[in-house]
């Protein structure tokens, strides 16, 4: 595991060190909530905008006001989680395993073998979570994700709502997940090296700049599922 630092989240540094990685907030995009292999349109395009990624950098992304309110939202969260809790968040900025193929980028470590997954939604929202009192289905993927790139036993599930209680939930490591995720995510990295292969071949080279280690040339991409 390698914990980058010295940028923050949502920053140009992050966007490029993220870039062209199988990240926990993405795992959903090849993951069923069950964590079985998706199959279909979902999982090639997930692929083609990692191999778009490692050939020439970030992508564009979207930001709504929503988004923008809840990391907003975060920065108060995380201050009245531990005045709550007397529990302390590490914040950093991005993590990746050690070959950096796969990251994930938590609100929050805790202790040597926790993290925390903090959601600041609407009211509405948090009082269906509050009312349904677990992990929302949404979030399952990304919370065993960031166990999976960490190595951590267990992980906190946090939604905040200024003048509401606080949802606070743990999440155990389940082994016979992490084994799942494991063969999810080895699937689709051969997909990225075949696909990033027959692009380099096509294109009669490496782009100029970003890719150092372009895989074998294949003769055409990968489909798990031929």
């Amino acid at each position: 595991m390698k914990v980058h630092t010295g940028f923050e989240q949502n920053s140009l540094e992050w966007m490029n060190a993220r870039a062209g990685k199988i990240t926990a907030s993405e795992f959903d995009c090849f993951l069923t909530t069950d964590f079985e292999l998706r199959k279909g349109q979902m999982v090639k395009s997930y692929v083609a905008r990692k191999v778009a990624e490692l050939w020439s950098g970030p992508l564009p992304g979207f930001n709504t006001i929503d988004m923008d309110f809840g990391k907003f939202r975060e920065e108060e969260a995380i201050p009245a989680f531990t005045f709550e809790t007397g529990i302390e968040v590490q914040r950093v900025a991005f993590i990746t395993d050690d070959a950096e193929r796969i990251g994930c980028s938590p609100d929050g470590l805790i202790g040597e073998d926790s993290g925390i997954e903090i959601k600041c939604p609407t009211a509405e929202v948090h009082t269906k979570y509050l009312l349904q009192a677990e992990v929302p289905s949404d979030y399952i993927q990304q919370i065993h994700g960031s166990m999976f790139v960490t190595g951590r036993s267990s992980w906190k599930f946090l939604s905040y709502r200024r003048h509401f209680p606080m949802l606070l939930l743990d999440v155990q490591r389940d082994e016979a997940i992490q084994e799942s995720i494991t063969a999810g995510v080895s699937a689709i990295l051969k997909m990225i090296d075949s696909s990033m292969a027959y692009l380099t071949k096509l294109n009669g080279g490496p782009p100029r700049q970003r890719v150092s280690n372009i895989p074998k040339p294949a003769e055409e991409p990968t489909d798990i599922y031929a």
